[in-house]
Formats: structure tokens, C-alpha cells, sequence
């Protein structure tokens, strides 16, 4: 069983709208998984749009890749390199901590990313 960033199990971070690399709800990743899809993220608009700046579209519906297009709301497994660089941009979304994968912290520590917890 994958395990999250207090190495618990990991919970599901989306199934409306069906995320995770493996398209299985959750951010749990694999040796193919070349971006780390592990942080359970919350969009925002600032987000959303600071990723169109880099390249990085995740509001077009891309129905060829299963990617439904995301809105504020949504939570997404997004690429660790991707929440760093937000972060480090002043713009990084909230996290779901027991759905963000272990390997996460590979990328950033505990002790930053509990400062981005979400709260329902």
C-alpha cells in the first residue's frame, strides 16, 4: 500500500475529477511516472493560471488524455516539481496532506508543506 507524507496510508485525492497519474484517484506514482504526480493539490485560479504561464495547461478539457480541464475547486495530483516551483513563485495551491504521497518529500520537507495544509 503507497503511503502519504506521515506514512499512513495513502488516501484518494480525487475521483470527480478522476486524477493520479495512473487515472485511479490517488497520487501514487511509479518508475514511468517521469513528473511525480504525488501532491494532493487544490486549484486555484492563481495556480491554474500561473501554470498556463509556464506551459502547462490544466484548464482546456483534453478529452484524447482523459483530462476533463480543471477549475478552482478541484483537487489534482500535481507534479512535485511543478508545486515547488508555485511555491517558490508565491502561488502554490493548498495541499491534502493524507493524499500526498511519501515521495513528495524527496521534493520539498514536511515542515513546508504542513504550512499548506488544507482545511475543509
Amino acid at each position: 500500500m503507497a503511503k502519504n507524507v506521515f506514512g499512513e496510508n495513502l488516501i484518494p485525492c480525487s475521483t470527480a475529477p478522476m486524477t493520479g497519474y495512473y487515472r485511479n484517484g490517488c497520487c501514487e506514482t511509479g518508475v514511468d511516472d517521469l513528473g511525480t504526480h504525488t501532491v494532493c493539490a487544490v486549484m486555484t485560479r492563481e495556480f491554474l493560471e500561473f501554470s498556463l504561464s509556464r506551459g502547462n495547461d490544466l484548464i482546456t478539457p483534453r478529452p484524447e488524455y482523459v483530462f476533463p480541464g480543471l477549475n478552482p475547486g478541484d483537487r489534482w495530483c500535481l507534479c512535485a516539481s511543478r508545486w515547488v516551483e508555485a511555491y517558490r513563485a508565491g502561488v502554490a495551491p493548498k495541499v491534502i496532506l493524507e493524499a500526498t504521497h511519501e515521495k513528495t518529500l524527496k521534493h520539498v520537507p514536511l515542515e513546508e508543506l504542513v504550512k499548506f495544509a488544507f482545511k475543509d
